[in-house]
């Protein structure tokens, strides 16, 4: 177990004043079966209403108001956490686990995935393996054909899509193995949340045995452990939009995201 302390910080730019900013947040981690969030607090400048609440897969939400002109949009939250508790998450989610069977439109498979797939039930066929040893197959592989590289993929490429580039960030790489996986029959979930040290929000996917949920990275090739702190999971990316919202103005915008980890 760890204990940990985080900041993470967002912020958005606009090129010229904006007013009527109506947003909803998804960056206030949660208690789970393998991480306790002994204190969270949260700042959201400028704000005039701000309320909070859960989504419908049990992820905290803030949402609220701006009206009055602004330049810059600002969210900190700090607090800290208890990480590492169990290996696995037995809590129960909100949603039905037969959702997480089923590709999106970000996660469905194509020829590229479809060919991938072939090749590991190939290898798989000379030693059977387990649903934990399957999903760290499924993990290495995904690590081993991507290349990390900003600024090759949006938030909107698609698994099929990153695969046949062969480059992508945490995000892709998640996608891809989400589509393995249920493609597989295997229950997997999207997750957001934040690594120790400074960087980005991070995302990678958790795959459910039948009684838990536990997370894999593909991205750095790691069963997720203690120096992981979970915010959020969905689907997909959509689900997990760490920031949404409407303006009145026609500003062009920039958002920058820094995420700090520390053990205490």
């Amino acid at each position: 177990m760890k204990n940990l302390r985080f900041h993470y910080h967002m912020e958005i730019s606009f090129s010229e004043p904006v007013h009527s900013h109506i947003y909803t947040l998804k960056c206030l981690p949660v208690t789970t079966g393998t991480q306790q969030i002994t204190e969270c607090n949260y700042a959201v400048r400028p704000s005039d209403r701000i309320q909070e609440s859960y989504d419908s897969f049990g992820n905290r939400m803030l949402y609220g108001t701006a009206e009055e002109e602004h330049t810059l949009f600002r969210v900190d939250v700090t607090g800290r956490a208890v990480t590492g508790i169990c290996e696995a998450d037995a809590q129960g989610d909100k949603t039905d686990i037969s959702v997480y069977k089923y590709q999106t439109v970000l996660t469905r498979p194509q020829e590229r995935i479809g060919k991938l797939l072939a090749d590991c039930r190939q290898q798989e066929r000379s030693t059977p393996l387990s649903l934990d040893e399957k999903a760290r197959f499924y993990m290495q592989t995904v690590h081993e054909r991507l290349e990390y590289g900003k600024g090759v993929t949006t938030i909107h490429t698609t698994a099929e899509e990153a695969l046949a580039l062969g480059r992508g960030v945490c995000q892709d790489y998640a996608h891809v193995m989400l589509s393995l996986c249920r493609e597989d029959r295997m229950p997997a979930r999207y997750v957001v949340g934040m690594l120790m040290g400074e960087g980005e929000s991070h995302a990678w996917v958790e795959v459910y045995d039948g009684t838990t949920w536990r997370g894999y990275d593909p991205t750095n090739d790691l069963v997720v452990n203690d120096s992981y702190i979970k915010i959020s999971h969905g689907r997909d990316y959509s689900d997990c939009s760490i920031n949404r919202g409407v303006f009145t103005g026609q500003a062009r915008q920039c958002q920058s995201i820094l995420a700090e980890v520390s053990e205490e």
